[in-house]
């Protein structure tokens, strides 16, 4: 993780063409890897209702039973599909953990470009970013969720707002290093505008290490809903998801493991595919960095 927060040197591929294609996917296995099983799992989600089943059927007369060809997963306590719902909870889980990384990195790169190109606003900022380092995230998440209680949209933005340091700083070191390099400093004594210098010349320069903290903060997004839905103060219970699925099937872990394994093998494999691809991200655009680990 801390070598991942330094900024990404962006490496050119303009020059990309389809025949490169195998070429880069032998270098960066991890990007072949980590994309492939997080477009599956996407995929999976998004066809959910094709195939899982009903996910809120319940028959008190198959309660806990074991995985079979008519539910592959076996039932829970209520007797739904445990297979419904783990499929359906995967989408919960990626809405949570994709919107709050674009949300975190869209905020994150506008507070680091003002921080980063303008000094009078950069102390302010910086200041408000380390006092919300200094919260733990679950804290801060279970404090927000307290004040309108569970829902998916306020859960939302109770990870996305811990998240936003970590961007913000990561995008005010690199524009601070940008900002400072010839071309950047000849155009603007050529006349070009502020916004054009932005877009053109420096925000371009952010993009790989948003890429590579974005997968971070997605991976860490999913891990900590899930934890929140653990607790009870995520997604609300009559929603599934995988926290709280692992969460009421906890009791009967001894009598009905896979009713827990189930969700939980899915997080985990969900959290290494993004934590993969981020990888991969990071040795594709820095590649001078793998020597370094």
């Amino acid at each position: 993780m801390a070598l991942l927060s330094a900024p990404v040197e962006y490496v050119p591929t303009d020059r990309l063409r389809i025949s490169d294609l195998p070429h880069l996917a032998r270098r960066h296995p991890l990007v072949v890897i980590g994309g492939g099983l997080l477009a599956l799992l996407i995929v999976l989600a998004l066809a959910a209702p094709l195939y899982a089943g009903d996910l809120l059927k319940m028959d008190p007369f198959k309660r806990l039973q074991p995985p079979s060809g008519e539910m592959w997963f076996g039932s829970d306590s209520l007797g739904r599909d445990v297979f419904a719902r783990t499929i359906f909870g995967a989408r919960i889980s990626l809405m949570v953990g994709l919107t709050s990384a674009a949300g975190a990195v869209l905020g994150g790169l506008l507070l680091g470009v003002i921080a980063g190109y303008n000094r009078s606003f950069d102390s302010i900022i910086m200041r408000v970013m380390d006092g919300l380092m200094s919260i733990p995230t679950i804290l801060l998440a279970i404090a927000l969720i307290s004040l309108t209680g569970p829902g998916i949209g306020i859960l939302i933005v109770a990870i996305t707002i811990p998240q936003l340091p970590s961007v913000t700083r990561l995008v005010r070191s690199v524009v601070l290093g940008v900002r400072e390099r010839p071309y950047v400093e000849a155009a603007l004594c050529g006349g070009a505008r502020l916004p054009k210098v932005l877009w053109r010349h420096i925000l371009p320069s952010t993009i790989p290490s948003l890429m590579v903290q974005g997968a971070i903060v997605c991976a860490d997004a999913i891990l900590t809903e899930a934890g929140l839905s653990f607790l009870g103060v995520g997604v609300p219970a009559d929603i599934p998801s995988w926290g709280n699925m692992i969460s009421s099937s906890r009791l009967y872990l001894a009598i009905a493991p896979f009713t827990v394994f189930a969700p939980g093998i899915c997080l985990a494999v969900t959290v290494l595919a993004v934590n993969l691809l981020g990888d991969g991200l990071r040795d594709l655009f820095a590649p001078r960095s793998r020597g370094r680990r």
